[in-house]
């Protein structure tokens, strides 16, 4: 069965916690790495590691190579080409560059800049520092009350004065997919560019940014199965070319004197600093690992996990599920609450139980004002997750109440 093997390929999962064998829920956070990734990784440190594009011995070139061969295989992974993919630490720096060197550089007095109430603060907190020094003003679009975004409320909020929008193409609260051809479609007619946050779309479903018209795209490797501290920004050629750089220093200039400074070309430019190319290295090959399981068997397997893990929580009836509890809408995401139990103290049951769910606000903090609530459970699913390991959710979550003294 290949649910099996692809278990197998994992470490981390075959631990135990507290004396039983771990149930990780926890992948809109981080995921675990499988083997494939691991062993590049090491391999890299172990046979090619040099300072890329800074020596002409052969150590070094190599070391180049497997920089720019990683470029490559995000470019086809996001289809694009490889001078319009940019590598940062993470969605966040992604973001925040775009926010710096594009938001304060074209954003101007009495502009627009639509976003979600749902953003992650990743993709909130840069856009009010831009307006702060920019004097522009933030339109928030709101979900309905199963939430998605309407037509409605997408036509209503980005209009003429609007010219950026900042989403999330999945909610990393609600896991509902943002209807992002609609947007992007009223973006053009107020002549905006579009910002998509694509941190919790990547691992779920494939993203073809050239079909989706997008201006920048941002995600983190770590969320993909990859390594934690690389993080990759694509943007259109024609914006990045027109940006001025974020950060300064190294191996993105051209050439410097005393007074004046030439910065080399697109992407460097946005590339200061050594590089962590043994990161790259296991994103590549993260991506050659989701690549040969193939998104229709991972879309196939979650869309069976939704529906199972939707349907048994939907039974207890002290459990509340924030968003429309449908799982043809769910991309790896359910948050949720216990009726007159505090999620801190959910998760922690859970957690002696050996399942590992966040509870929190999820650096969401506007959607949970929104939906009233202070914070919330959230289970997160992914490509080794099993319909036991919901079993193992369910049981504990039956068991939270009884140990809160609440009974059954």
């Amino acid at each position: 069965m290949i649910q099996n093997k692809i278990i197998q390929d994992f470490p981390a999962l075959l631990m135990q916690e507290n004396g039983k064998r771990l149930v990780y829920l926890d992948n809109a956070a981080t995921t675990q790495h499988p083997h494939q990734v691991l062993d590049a990784t090491i391999s890299y440190y172990e046979k090619d590691n040099a300072n890329p594009h800074r020596g002409v011995y052969e150590l070094g070139a190599r070391a180049t190579k497997a920089h720019e061969n990683a470029r490559k295989s995000v470019a086809e992974f996001l289809h694009t080409e490889p001078e319009e993919i940019i590598f940062t630490q993470n969605t966040t720096e992604s973001l925040n560059l775009v926010a710096y060197s594009y938001g304060l550089e074209f954003i101007k007095e009495g502009d627009e800049i639509a976003l979600s109430v749902a953003e992650h603060h990743s993709n909130l907190v840069p856009w009010q520092r831009v307006a702060k020094a920019k004097g522009a003003v933030l339109k928030f679009l709101y979900p309905d009350e199963s939430g998605h975004l309407t037509d409605e409320e997408i036509e209503k909020k980005i209009g003429s004065k609007t010219r950026l929008v900042a989403i999330a193409e999945v909610s990393n609260v609600l896991g509902l997919r943002a209807p992002v051809e609609k947007i992007v479609s009223q973006a053009r007619k107020a002549g905006a560019v579009v910002v998509l946050d694509c941190a919790q779309s990547v691992p779920h479903m494939p993203v073809d940014v050239k079909k989706l018209d997008v201006d920048f795209a941002a995600f983190s490797s770590h969320k993909l199965y990859g390594p934690m501290g690389v993080g990759v920004l694509y943007g259109k050629k024609e914006l990045l070319e027109k940006m001025p750089p974020f950060l300064s220093g190294g191996d993105m200039i051209q050439s410097v004197h005393e007074q004046s400074v030439t910065y080399g070309e697109i992407p460097r430019k946005f590339e200061a600093g050594t590089r962590n190319v043994g990161g790259e290295v296991g994103l590549e090959a993260a991506i050659q690992y989701i690549n040969s399981i193939g998104y229709d068997e991972i879309m196939a397997h979650e869309r069976d996990l939704m529906e199972y893990a939707i349907g048994k929580l939907k039974e207890i009836p002290y459990v509340t599920i924030y968003g429309e509890a449908s799982a043809q809408y769910r991309h790896g995401v359910i948050s949720f609450n216990i009726n007159d139990v505090h999620p801190h103290d959910t998760a922690s049951i859970l957690d002696a139980e050996g399942v590992a769910v966040r509870a929190g606000h999820h650096c969401a903090q506007p959607l949970m004002d929104y939906l009233k609530i202070t914070a919330c459970c959230r289970a997160s699913f992914a490509i080794y997750n099993t319909r036991e390991d919901v079993d193992m959710l369910i049981s504990g979550i039956r068991n939270v109440r009884r140990y809160m003294g609440l009974g059954n």
